[in-house]
């Protein structure tokens, strides 16, 4: 797992992909401190780093990153197990908040570049 809070290129991201899913790489966002961790087998091991190191978990969001798609809305997929807080608003998989989401995206377009 890596921790991403500088610009990180797509190319390497799509490394990472080839060994561990093929076409793309699980990543937990955290929206608060614009940074995010990338890697991990599962987006609980990534929450669990990022709350490790102070973040909130009201501040995390686990994504998908599919690195052939770079550049499209397909990019970034908003699908994982620890979206689902229903005490929180969030009852699906998905990041269910328009704004969420931007903000989401925005971190992903100043951290992954081509």
């Amino acid at each position: 797992m890596q921790f991403i809070d500088e610009p990180i290129a797509v190319s390497t991201i799509q490394a990472m992909a080839e060994e561990m899913f093929g076409e793309l790489v699980k990543a937990v966002v955290d929206v608060d401190l614009g940074c995010l961790v990338i890697g991990g087998v599962m987006h609980a091991d990534e929450e669990a780093l990022l709350l490790g190191q102070g973040s909130l978990q009201r501040d995390l969001w686990g994504i998908n990153l599919h690195p052939a798609l770079f550049g499209t809305a397909g990019f970034v997929e908003f699908d994982s197990m620890i979206n689902i807080r229903p005490g929180h608003g969030n009852r699906s998989r998905s990041v269910d908040d328009p704004g969420v989401r931007a903000t989401i995206v925005a971190i992903v377009e100043r951290l992954v570049t081509a």
